[in-house]
């Protein structure tokens, strides 16, 4: 099979005027950046707003392995076999980070013959949303250090500044530095930090914000440290609020491209989904919801973290509530949940399937918890045997969720029919009743505690003392009615990444608090959650080139 860069270049793709004018959008509704890609104008938005909403399907997974398991490419071909039955469906996805592109995972357009395009262009500056908000950051942080230079009126102590640098890109070396080393002019001498821009809480108030009123609120809230009686200093303190908006007036409005198929895709944000929500914006999933009859969506990672945020997070604050949940699963996955190492995992292992479906089963679980109903999606190889899958379709119908086959990485739509159907059958028979897991009058600590018992399967909390010290102080400062969002490892349903499958007797431990409050959650940190990654001994930035005029090796 061709690489996915030759499948998407030998694509013939649409005008993107044309792909929008399929769902009613007229030229004049768009800002075009050349022919393929374009921004949703807020003058759509009032046309589009009183439409009835179609149906909400978000796309999640099991807790992501070496194996791959598929969640953006099936969200993508689920959205084109929708169209292909007859459905008006379109995607709504997040933009990826060139950190990722140039380091290890690759990007984010989905594979095969269940892509979006142009790929090069969205896996590299796509319409400039990460330089803005990277920018954005930037700002904020110039102005810090600039006001302490200028004889610190705020009285900010240097020891309590929580607010870091960012750049789109993975560079270890950054993640712990000294600034304003020189002479006098240079700056004040202090510990600074970088973290990768989907980490910056900027991303996520762009992906929560509801217009540039509600972005400017939100980013006036945010807290750049605490000065020396401990009380917060804000964005707005620092009179940052009015440029930042303006270097991201542009990035709010969502992006449109379209699938391999010739749909429409929006694709907008892209905030870290440890510890941030993983999901793309709010604007753009009410935009897909007013366009068309079914709107797909994903979250990132596993179900325990991706859709736990999503159904907690974002559709608590936007007010959203899903009608069906597709969960992604590979045998190659689930086998490997079940103790078998990377590189045996071809051959047809039934008593490793069964011990590592498991995984499966906890998240079929956790979404009916949350009111939804569910499909599982096998993300089907050449190497699953007719027995693999049959134990898994019977272990699913038994957990009352329905099940499907999908082969949209070769196939595209036609190989997505049976999971596009199997969708449609939840949709039209099984009635969503969604509730949140996290009450939002509850305690900080009792939201944690529901999360970490009904979601993840622990026993209970531990929290560091230096948590606690900080979950007494937010509450203080009347942060308690915000949701939580838990930074926890992918890899395991705990927080100990080697423990796969579906753990049991384990407890949660807590160590850092921290509040976003211009996103409007407070980051619970588990484990050692990484917030600016690093580069691995051969980076796919080696294979990278352009050969001419084309790009070659971003896959």
């Amino acid at each position: 099979m061709k690489s996915d860069i030759q499948i998407a270049q030998e694509a013939e793709m649409f005008r993107i005027k044309d792909v929008a004018a399929k769902y009613g959008i007229e030229e004049d509704d768009l800002e075009l950046y050349g022919k393929y890609k374009a921004k949703l104008s807020d003058d759509l938005w009032e046309k589009v707003k009183d439409r009835p909403d179609g149906k909400l399907v978000l796309v999640t997974a099991i807790n992501p392995t070496p194996a791959g398991e598929g969640k953006t490419t099936t969200s993508i071909g689920l959205t084109d076999a929708l169209n292909y039955i007859g459905k008006k469906a379109v995607v709504a996805l997040r933009e990826p980070s060139l950190g990722p592109c140039f380091g290890i995972k690759g990007g984010a357009a989905g594979g095969g013959y269940a892509q979006v395009v142009p790929m090069e262009d969205l896996n590299l500056h796509f319409t400039g949303d990460f330089h803005a908000i990277t920018s954005a950051n930037n700002l904020l942080a110039a102005l810090l250090d600039n006001h302490i230079k200028q004889g610190n009126e705020l009285r900010i102590d240097p020891k309590a500044i929580n607010w870091k640098r960012c750049e789109d890109m993975n560079d270890r070396v950054l993640r712990n530095i000294v600034v304003g080393l020189g002479g006098k002019g240079d700056g004040v001498v202090r510990e600074d930090h970088f973290v990768i821009t989907v980490a910056s809480e900027i991303m996520a108030i762009l992906c929560l914000q509801n217009g540039m009123e509600d972005l400017k609120k939100r980013l006036a809230r945010i807290i750049v440290a605490y000065d020396v009686d401990g009380k917060p200093v804000t964005a707005k303190d620092l009179h940052a609020v009015g440029a930042m908006a303006a270097l991201l007036k542009d990035a709010i409005k969502p992006n449109i491209i379209q699938t391999l198929e010739h749909n429409m895709a929006i694709v907008h944000g892209g905030p870290f989904a440890n510890i941030a929500h993983g999901c793309n914006s709010v604007q753009a999933t009410r935009f897909a919801m007013k366009l068309g009859d079914i709107a797909v969506t994903e979250a990132g990672f596993g179900a325990d973290l991706g859709a736990e945020k999503f159904f907690d997070i974002k559709c608590q604050m936007a007010g959203l509530s899903p009608d069906a949940v597709v969960l992604v699963a590979t045998v190659r996955a689930l086998k490997y949940n079940g103790g078998v190492p990377k590189t045996e995992l071809v051959p047809e292992n039934l008593e490793a399937l069964k011990k590592g479906i498991v995984n499966l089963e906890k998240h079929i679980e956790n979404l009916q918890n949350f009111g939804v109903p569910v499909v599982v999606a096998i993300n089907q190889f050449a190497t699953d045997t007719e027995a693999e899958l049959q134990f898994i379709e019977d272990f699913c119908r038994s957990k009352g969720a329905d099940f499907a086959l999908s082969k949209v990485h070769g196939e595209g739509a036609k190989g997505g029919a049976a999971l596009a159907e199997a969708v449609v059958r939840t949709l039209e028979t099984k009635e969503a009743h969604f509730t949140p897991v996290q009450k939002l009058s509850d305690s900080l600590e009792d939201k944690v505690r529901a999360v970490a018992t009904n979601i993840y399967g622990a026993d209970g909390v531990d929290f560091a003392p230096k948590a606690q010290k900080e979950l007494k102080k937010l509450t203080e400062l009347g942060f308690a009615d915000m949701p939580v969002c838990m930074a926890k490892t992918q890899y395991s349903l705990s927080d100990d990444p080697k423990k796969l499958g579906r753990p049991t007797g384990f407890r949660i431990t807590v160590r850092d608090v921290y509040v976003s409050a211009g996103a409007g959650f407070v980051v619970c940190l588990t484990g050692d959650i990484m917030t600016m990654p690093g580069l691995p001994k051969k980076p796919a930035a080696f294979d990278i080139d352009v050969v001419d005029g084309k790009i070659t090796g971003l896959f």
